[in-house]
């Protein structure tokens, strides 16, 4: 949907004021602002159609968080091996049993 917003004396709108005006469905008028948003009939739908990043911005979801050494190591220790194997390199230790 194709979202055209007038708001008279304001240089911007905030995207969170946006969001609560759009979902009472009040009339703007003023200055113009176009926009693109997309509105679901429930949250399952939308998190299962957008990506996550979208629903994170809106605090639905958590990024899990790995260091920035993790992730270096990991790639050198997938360079050392081929095919599959990789998919074992990634996975980490193993608990002991």
């Amino acid at each position: 949907m194709v979202i055209d917003i007038l708001h008279p004396g304001k240089a911007i709108v905030p995207k969170k004021e946006i969001r609560e005006k759009l979902a009472k469905i009040t009339h703007f008028a003023g200055s113009k602002t176009t926009g693109f948003g997309m509105i679901y009939d429930s949250l399952d739908y939308a998190k299962k159609n957008e990506p996550e990043h979208r629903y994170a911005r809106h605090g639905l979801y958590e990024k899990k968080k790995t260091s920035r050494k993790q992730l270096k190591e990991r790639k050198n220790r997938m360079k050392k091996v081929r095919g599959t194997a990789k998919v074992n390199v990634g996975a980490g230790k193993k608990p002991k049993e």
